[in-house]
């Protein structure tokens, strides 16, 4: 079992931090569980990624909105693990679509089995988020299931792109949204849900989610052209490489279909879209994106999503847990400044 950390969300309180990092080792525990197989195959390809270990960011964001309710009831742990369940099963279909070769420092399991097999794992994965959910009652299962059909709706539409009516700019968003998201809310509602919070509290927390996972996933963008692999975890430029859109491609490629870009803009583009498959090719590519001035765009567009998900949280009571959420989302600020 992989150890467990709670430094994905900055906690300044000690008590706060050693109640969920003690609760986020049974989560790890329970995953442990979730995923085992007697299929020996299965087994293995399924405990792949949880081996990996990983920041745990969705279980403990859901540990932390419970907190603002009663965060020792049981099924707070159980809703944790089907948000990483969720979370997990995603990244084998996301990394046999994007084609990517790595996967939090390891080899991702299409690249140790195949397409098909880490396909089929990751629906494994699914149904054991499923069985898990159903436990914890028809509105959790609810949940789950509009969450799992955001979460396909934003791959689907990141793989077919904009029609011809729709901004590329606007579209992306609401790619993030559901892709990324849809989940990071659901983490905070199923938390904050589970550890008896009022609704109000409830919408609260997920409307921080909302705007959290938009943030997260722009200062990923940032990081994806200005940090290096060892940082990230993935292969930098991957998604130029696999023509998946980013921010800051979209940004240039919005000012020359406007008429606003340079000669060296329009020359960038060209290059964007030229075979990326060649190591040097791909280095140029994303050192000019890098130097760039719509990284910087980039930047501020996470740090403005990042501010608006410190907004929704005026509404709950001061305390160690309001002040882990702002300090997270402004982490998240800080991390693509």
């Amino acid at each position: 079992m992989p150890p467990v950390s709670t430094t994905a969300i900055p906690l300044t309180d000690p008590e706060l931090a050693a109640t969920l990092t003690a609760r986020l080792t049974t989560v790890e525990a329970r995953l442990s569980d979730a995923v085992a197989h007697s299929d020996g195959l299965a087994d293995s390809a399924s405990r792949h990624l949880v081996n990996a270990g990983g920041k745990r960011l969705r279980p403990l964001l859901a540990l932390l909105c419970a907190e603002l309710g009663d965060g020792a009831r049981p099924e707070v742990v159980e809703a944790a693990v089907v948000v990483e369940l969720t979370h997990l099963a995603s990244l084998y279909h996301d990394d046999v679509m994007d084609s990517a070769p790595v996967r939090r420092g390891a080899p991702s399991a299409h690249a140790v089995w195949g397409n098909s097999v880490a396909i089929l794992i990751g629906d494994l994965l699914f149904a054991r988020a499923a069985s898990t959910v159903a436990a914890l009652g028809p509105e959790a299962v609810l949940i789950q299931a509009r969450t799992f059909e955001r979460l396909c709706l934003g791959q689907l539409h990141e793989t077919t792109g904009p029609s011809a009516s729709d901004d590329p700019v606007e579209h992306y968003l609401g790619v993030l949204a559901d892709k990324t998201a849809s989940l990071l809310a659901t983490s905070a509602r199923l938390g904050a849900m589970f550890g008896g919070c009022d609704q109000a509290v409830v919408e609260v927390v997920a409307e921080y989610g909302e705007k959290l996972g938009v943030a997260f996933q722009l200062a990923d963008d940032v990081l994806d052209l200005a940090s290096s692999g060892a940082e990230s975890g993935k292969t930098p430029g991957t998604d130029l490489r696999e023509k998946v859109p980013t921010m800051p491609a979209l940004l240039l490629r919005a000012r020359v279909a406007a008429g606003s870009g340079t000669v060296a803009d329009a020359a960038l583009v060209d290059l964007l879209d030229s075979d990326l498959s060649g190591d040097e090719e791909l280095a140029a590519a994303v050192a000019a994106l890098r130097a760039h001035e719509v990284l910087g765009e980039t930047r501020a567009l996470a740090v403005g999503w990042a501010r608006a998900a410190i907004d929704e949280l005026e509404p709950l009571p001061a305390g160690p847990v309001k002040e882990a959420l702002v300090a997270f989302a402004q982490a998240l600020a800080d991390r693509a400044a």
